[in-house]
């Protein structure tokens, strides 16, 4: 395998500006130089991918995916860890968080060994930026596709322990108005973990006290959320409303088109704006594949899901399960059915995220001296080329 790589002919997308006749020189996985393509002179050694004057981005970054492919990170295998991170690698993403659900303890601790394993093993998918938690601290009332017989509280005995079987998790999603919920946030703040508000029926209140214990991100904006409520006869804010009003708060938003629709999509966009706003599938094990019976969480204790209408739904149909979305399809899904700028419909899916999750340093938008991650894609956004540090991880 060549050391040198070279990308030319192609609209490079820079976070605040698309450029042509620019060639991206790199080595050993990290950008060198990003020169004109006229004081580029080739050798012969290098190896060269001509973007026939299609998009270079930088590599997609999904923070909150379950699976893809027929796999589901809760499956507890190295096996399904790998299948659904190839199959990610062919809609353009290079970097992942696996996100586990609401399950036993037991199933955790397996997931954590496996995962160990998983990274070790992945040469041909996306890569593992470290574990989310989606769970098992939820208010009951906003579950949503969360199986209900493992909710429960933030105990330290508990949450203790699990922070002592890994330090591989990057983010931890729960309600912040469950007892123990602020000291537990303040304990991941001290770890480095980043304490996210989720599945929550907090108010306005709650919800500002937890932004300053450190939960700094709303996991899927509008999905399993409070909102405006009344009680005895007064009107309180919730999580939503948070969101919006605490300029610092990052989000990240399900743009499958179907968990939020266009008008939804153009008002986070509006109030929000693509340096606060993410874009994350949420997807299950259905994500590239046909519609049909599935399953959202384990094979061996997941529950039921219905694929149809390019979403995953319970088998009542009446909440979603999670996306089958891929992350091109989300960049589309903001181009054109929101009716945003290409460039920024990028950051939301590249240099956002990577800000979130405190990666940006080395990933997340194309500079000299970041890892050598992209996706090239047509004016369709179909994925041509997918590049992880320099490698070639899916060409169509």
């Amino acid at each position: 395998m060549k050391n040198r790589l070279i990308i030319k002919n192609g609209k490079v997308i820079f976070p605040d500006r698309t450029e042509e006749n620019l060639d991206i020189i790199c080595e050993n996985g990290k950008i060198i130089e990003i020169l004109k393509s006229e004081d580029v002179s080739l050798d012969g050694s290098e190896m060269v991918i001509d973007a026939g004057k299609k998009y270079i981005a930088p590599g997609f970054i999904d923070i909150h995916t379950h699976g893809g492919g027929g796999h589901d990170f809760m499956d507890g295998t190295v096996e399904s860890y790998l299948g659904a991170a190839e199959m990610h690698a062919r809609y353009g993403t290079t970097a992942l968080l696996p996100t586990t659900l609401t399950s036993t303890s037991e199933e955790l601790t397996k997931t954590f060994s496996v995962y160990k394993d998983a990274v070790k093993q992945n040469k041909k998918g996306a890569k593992f930026l470290g574990l989310h938690l989606e769970g098992p601290y939820f208010a009951y009332s906003q579950r949503g596709a969360q199986d209900p017989r493992y909710l429960r509280n933030p105990e330290p005995e508990e949450y203790n322990r699990i922070l002592e079987e890994t330090n591989d998790i990057v983010r931890w999603s729960l309600a912040p108005e469950l007892p123990g919920a602020f000291a537990f946030g303040k304990v991941l703040a001290s770890k480095n973990i980043l304490p996210s508000i989720a599945h929550s029926d907090a108010i306005y209140e709650e919800a500002l006290d937890a932004y300053h214990a450190g939960f700094t991100h709303v996991t899927h904006l509008y999905s399993a959320m409070s909102t405006v409520t009344r009680k005895n006869a007064f009107r309180y804010a919730g999580v939503l409303e948070t969101a919006y009003l605490i300029d610092d708060m990052t989000v990240e938003i399900i743009a499958d088109g179907v968990h939020l629709p266009k008008p939804l999509l153009q008002f986070v966009y509006k109030f929000k704006g693509p340096d606060k706003t993410a874009l994350c599938t949420d997807s299950m094990r259905g994500a590239g594949m046909p519609d049909g019976e599935s399953i959202i969480g384990s094979l061996e204790k997941g529950q039921k899901a219905i694929i149809e209408d390019g979403v995953a739904k319970l088998p009542d149909r009446t909440a979603f399960a999670g996306s089958v979305a891929t992350t091109d399809r989300l960049v589309r899904t903001m181009v054109n059915i929101a009716g945003i700028p290409l460039q920024d419909a990028v950051k939301m899916m590249t240099l956002t995220p990577a800000r979130i999750i405190h990666v940006d340093e080395h990933k997340g938008s194309i500079q000299k001296g970041k890892d050598a991650d992209f996706v090239i894609f047509d004016d369709h956004i179909h994925v041509s080329y997918t590049i992880l540090e320099g490698n070639v991880i899916y060409a169509d």
